[in-house]
């Protein structure tokens, strides 16, 4: 935890190893449901083909940040189509699970029994497929300490 002052923000922190069961669930680790600390959970499309989640508050003070954006502008409409339509407010069950909607799970390339991995992203956390996340952590290690 990091106290701000008046303050105080949890943030989603690790890398946790779950896997996508029959019905497309997932249970999210420990760790990310006490950040979450309600069993209500925004889950959204990401970029770089993984699911990002959010709490309801740290969502709305997200979105509030694309709805300020004027209609005429063209990247602001489409960044809000994106952001909005791939968006969902779901309720996880008393293990920390959630069914992932389908939308998500085409668009990470998740399947039931599939091999996921959950990152800590400080104010969200990320779902990914097992096999784009290692590609992609090789790539931020390229480009980042090299």
């Amino acid at each position: 935890m990091v106290n701000n002052g008046e303050n105080s923000r949890q943030f989603f922190l690790g890398e946790y190893q779950p896997n996508v069961t029959v019905g497309a669930r997932i249970a999210l680790p420990k760790k990310i449901r006490e950040v979450i600390g309600e069993n209500r959970v925004v889950l959204s499309r990401g970029f770089e083909k993984c699911i990002f989640g959010y709490t309801k508050q740290t969502w709305q003070e997200e979105s509030e940040k694309t709805l300020i954006s004027p209609i005429s502008d063209k990247k602001a409409r489409m960044l809000k189509r994106y952001m909005f339509s791939g968006a969902y407010e779901l309720t996880m069950d008393s293990q920390g699970r959630v069914v992932l909607p389908k939308t998500l799970l085409e668009y990470s390339d998740l399947k039931d029994d599939c091999a996921a991995v959950i990152i800590g992203a400080g104010d969200h956390f990320e779902i990914w497929n097992k096999d784009y996340w290692v590609s992609t952590f090789d790539r931020i290690e390229q480009e980042v300490l090299k």
